[in-house]
């Protein structure tokens, strides 16, 4: 299950659930992974911002990679970002042996210049090995550094095991306009492009160009469908599926407190036994809370699956 660019479909951002203790809710990973793939992901990508990553030591990672891998039987991309490239060697090396089909890779905030995002990629596969499949992760909203398509194109040009981009820009429309149009007049290869930002801008991201969606929305069976009938050219059903779940994505999209939004339609949804975050962590209100409850009814009259 090695990941290449032909990867299409909905790969879910998996969460990482925790005790009230702070303590990896082993337990809660596999009931996790089940609910993604009773939901009918393509593939799963954890250890990402979602996943809560800088807050795992290394042991807790590569625990967490191994039993997701061996349970979840579709394709896992793990997130091997790191401060140092010796860490980042070391949780490639041992979630490839497990059975990953990839790692993503995003760029740390010091970067600035065109030359040293390519020069940082550049170092990070000579850490990680040349046949290990990767992901650019580009979000520039959390990770604060912009590569344009053309410093894209570089990489992906550059590195023949790059073989997606997880899209994140925020406008990014014309970003993935401006990759299929690369690809178009040859000069770019085939790549995977599936989009980020909780789905906020999914459904004109698919009539772009993009291939699906890895997102960590606390619904994905919605994402799995919305992209299903963008390819088949489902316009209208598209749209009205994205609109009716439109109003909680965007209350997902908060600043501070959405990892916790999310972790609290999951719990109600049963995918995982708490809504605990580890430390530090954005905290919901009681009112926050009950806004949530307000937007769940809401949408189930619509969508059955928010009944919870």
């Amino acid at each position: 299950m090695t990941l290449d660019a032909t990867a299409a479909g909905v790969y879910a951002i998996a969460a990482t659930p925790f005790l009230p203790d702070g303590a990896v809710d082993y337990a809660s990973v596999d009931r996790l992974t089940d609910f993604y793939l009773g939901c009918g992901v393509t593939g799963l990508t954890i250890l990402g911002i979602m996943g809560e990553a800088p807050k795992l030591d290394p042991a807790e990672a590569l625990a967490i990679s191994e039993r997701v891998i061996r349970r979840a039987g579709v394709p896992v991309v793990v997130g091997v970002s790191a401060p140092g490239f010796a860490a980042m060697r070391a949780l490639t090396h041992g979630v490839m042996a497990s059975g990953a089909a990839g790692v993503m890779i995003a760029p740390p905030p010091t970067l600035r210049t065109d030359d040293q995002i390519v020069t940082y990629y550049r170092q990070a596969v000579e850490t990680i090995g040349a046949d290990v499949p990767f992901v650019i992760q580009d979000y520039p909203l959390t990770l604060s550094v912009v590569m344009t398509p053309t410093v894209i194109r570089t990489i992906v040009m550059e590195h023949p095991s790059c073989v997606m981009l997880k899209h994140e820009d925020w406008p990014g429309l014309e970003k993935i306009s401006a990759l299929r149009g690369f690809q178009r007049e040859g000069s770019l290869r085939p790549l995977s492009i599936l989009t980020g930002n909780g789905g906020l801008f999914l459904d004109f991201e698919m009539e772009r160009g993009a291939d699906g969606a890895m997102t960590g929305y606390a619904f994905p069976d919605m994402l799995v469908e919305l992209v299903a009938r963008a390819r088949a050219g489902e316009r209208e059903a598209a749209h009205d599926l994205f609109d009716a779940h439109l109003p909680l994505i965007r209350y997902e999209q908060q600043q501070g407190i959405g990892l916790a939004v999310r972790k609290y339609v999951l719990q109600r949804r049963g995918a995982i036994a708490h809504d605990a975050q580890r430390a530090p962590a954005g905290v919901l209100s009681a009112a926050a809370r009950g806004e949530i409850d307000y937007l769940l009814g809401r949408l189930a009259r619509v969508d059955g699956r928010a009944l919870v």
